[in-house]
């Protein structure tokens, strides 16, 4: 594998921002590696199948990772002349037709074979200057707010730049300054659900990282292949069981909130050896450099613009974002980058360069829409979806709160014109071939709230109010030894207009957070969070018309759950994998044992989370206080009744 290089980017060394990479013609242009997404292929997956399609999914990323590993190691080898990519590329394309045969043969064995995941072996070399997929216009800021050449010093750079040569480049940023405002508000109806639920959970202040994805990668040490943030639960690992996580401690105010949310660190391209340099997700694999820790993190959940929404289910898994998006396209791109005090513009394939007194934001909108069924999806997305324009779920889908994650950093703009020697490059960890570009940033979400404090959010938000977690009762929980229990199958609601499959950008009419900008005046802020402060919006604080059924038509009665097995044609439902076994030492394992990791087959969970978040058997009610309530009553009746009858003997007594 190839060294991480740590020296400074103001050096001008080997692995400095002015390095460069040979293409497979051997000109002196960066160049990446492109491979088709198999896990974006695989919608459905039986659950015998699920431990060996994962393990097969988390060995492609481990081959193509070792693939650009080559690139790199050739870089000195092209300048010369004497580049061979077949070397690279043939043996690549063999590695993974093997793999692939491997999942296809794993999903045959219980379910009907997957057609064409051969053709997506072969891999090609492509400059890294290019999009991929669709990402044609990817050069334009968020809505189409294109950055003009002369706003872009040091364009001309050539190599892969960034402290250990696989970027950021100068290309990768935007003054904020110069985007149009593009943030547009979908129109709310009478019946919207305008409240807010914030929860706080602290910035990862106590330095919990690791480049696992249990939700990826379950069962697979260093699935990341980069390293993330983790703030709410402190067990959330490769091998984090759904048992691990409801036993976990919380970082978050409210202990009756143990979801995880996670998301790749942000790194100063400034020569710091962090404690990740020699190891796999770190240094070794080009996160290089200071990680740098928020300043704030804001957690907000908030209702829908056309009705009301109903619980999420426990253990629910949402993934926004693409973390292959450079190669991918962006068709599931969905971060957004901006400034404090300019947050009516949002870029998605650029970091912003703020202005002196601003600071740096990332913004995650997670799906708003649920299938009623899944709690995860063979793709991790097709169990969830974004409302579209109009605020409307696709058909089938319902409401749910929608989390938005709203991060700050106080960092300054680079210095591009001399390659971030005076003031460093900024970044996410990113897998190396991604080379560090804004549009690969994505959040996940594991929702481990407690029912009770899930019912109160949906209630807080449906009613039109402006919530903390931190001023509720703490939920008393389901018993965690109870596990995960049924999921049961949701009825499917009335089919809505609207696009089903739509994956919306940011700024196709989906409001954005903080629209407005933290400095700014006037924010009305009525139907999301103010992205200014710790606040929710100024204003959402009106109650909606009438109960309604909200975007998804999902009835927030309670309903009797049923265990009627879903329609023909319908996606499996998935829990969260259970890991049995954790590597017995805390080194890296090789790629077969690091893949091979047992996901035995999952529960279903919950009981009707359409009925208030309740998803796990409830403790048995009832004590001394509960006796007394209900006793206290009767025994008033009696003393009356006793009373009355005192009266009329005494009543009587004197007529005689």
């Amino acid at each position: 594998m190839v060294a991480n290089v740590y020296a400074s980017a103001t050096d001008g060394g080997s692995g400095g921002a002015n390095s460069t990479l040979a293409n497979e013609a051997g000109a002196g242009t960066a160049t990446t590696i492109d491979c088709p997404d198999v896990g974006e292929k695989l919608t459905e997956v039986p659950d015998d199948a699920r431990a060996d399609v994962d393990k097969g999914l988390a060995l492609l990323d481990q081959q193509v990772t070792e693939a650009y590993q080559q690139l790199q190691q050739s870089a000195g080898a092209a300048q010369d002349g004497d580049f061979d990519a077949d070397a690279i590329m043939t043996p690549l394309q063999e590695q993974r037709t093997g793999t692939i045969e491997r999942i296809a043969a794993a999903i045959d064995r219980t379910g009907e074979r997957p057609q064409g995941l051969e053709d997506l072996a072969a891999c090609t070399l492509r400059p890294a200057g290019d999009e991929g997929g669709d990402g044609a216009d990817a050069g334009q800021g968020e809505n189409g707010g294109s950055q003009d050449d002369e706003n872009q010093p040091g364009e001309g750079q050539t190599g892969n730049g960034g402290q250990a040569g696989n970027g950021p480049v100068a290309a990768d940023y935007a003054d904020i300054t110069t985007v149009q405002p593009n943030v547009q508000k979908p129109p709310q109806q009478a019946k919207a659900s305008r409240g807010s639920f914030t929860t706080s959970c602290g910035v990862n202040e106590q330095g919990l990282f690791n480049s696992d994805n249990v939700i990826v990668a379950p069962g697979v040490t260093n699935g990341a292949h980069h390293f993330h943030d983790y703030v709410g639960n402190q067990a959330n690992d490769a091998f984090a069981s759904d048992q691990d996580l409801a036993n976990a401690e919380t970082s978050c105010e409210n202990p009756g909130d143990k979801s995880s949310y996670y998301w790749p660190v942000l790194r100063l391209q400034n020569g710091t050896v962090e404690q990740d340099a020699e190891a796999p997700g770190g240094g070794i694999e080009g996160n290089a450099g200071e990680i740098v820790t928020p300043a704030q993190v804001t957690l907000t959940f908030v209702g829908s613009p056309v009705g009301e929404v109903t619980a999420m289910p426990r253990l629910l898994r949402i993934i926004t974002g693409d973390a292959k998006a450079f190669v991918n396209g962006t068709t599931n791109a969905n971060a957004s980058w901006s400034c404090t005090g300019f947050e009516d513009r949002q870029l998605k394939d650029k970091y912003p360069l703020c202005p002196s007194g601003s600071d740096v934001v990332r913004t995650f909108k997670f799906q708003s829409c649920w299938d009623g069924r899944n709690i995860d999806s063979a793709n991790h997305r097709t169990h969830v979806a974004f409302a579209d324009a109009a605020g409307q779920c696709p058909a089938g889908f319902r409401a749910i709160p929608q989390l938005v994650q709203r991060i700050v950093y106080d960092v300054d703009a680079p210095s591009l014109n001399d390659g971030g020697r005076t003031t460093p490059l900024f970044a996410v960890d990113s897998f190396p071939e991604q080379l560090h570009k804004p549009v690969t940033d994505h959040g996940d979400f594991i929702n481990v709230f407690d029912e009770d404090l899930m019912g109160e959010m949906v209630d807080c938000i449906n009613g039109g109010r402006q919530c903390d977690s931190g001023d509720a009762e703490p939920g008393s929980g389901a018993d965690p030894d109870e596990g995960a229990g049924e999921q049961p199958t949701a009825t499917p609601e009335e089919p809505q207009d609207g696009n089903p499959g739509e994956q919306p950008d940011e700024g196709n009419g989906e409001e954005q957070p903080g629209d407005d900008g933290a400095d700014k005046p006037g924010d009305d802020g009525a139907e999301q969070p103010d992205d200014g402060a710790d606040q929710p919006g100024d204003k959402g604080n009106e109650p909606s018309a009438e109960p309604s059924n909200g975007a998804g038509g999902a009835d927030p009665a309670p309903s009797a759950p049923t265990e009627t097995a879903p329609a023909s044609g319908a996606p499996n439902v998935y829990a969260s994998p259970s890991a049995t076994s954790r590597p017995s030492d805390t080194g890296a394992q090789d790629d077969s044992d690091a893949a091979a990791a047992e996901v035995p087959q999952e529960e279903e969970s919950g009981s009707d989370p359409s009925a208030s978040g309740q998803t796990e058997p409830q403790a048995v009610q009832g004590g001394l206080a509960d006796t007394g309530a209900r006793l206290w009553p009767a025994a008033a009746g009696a003393v009356l009744l006793i009373a009355g009858f005192v009266l009329l003997r005494r009543t009587a007594r004197r007529s005689l």
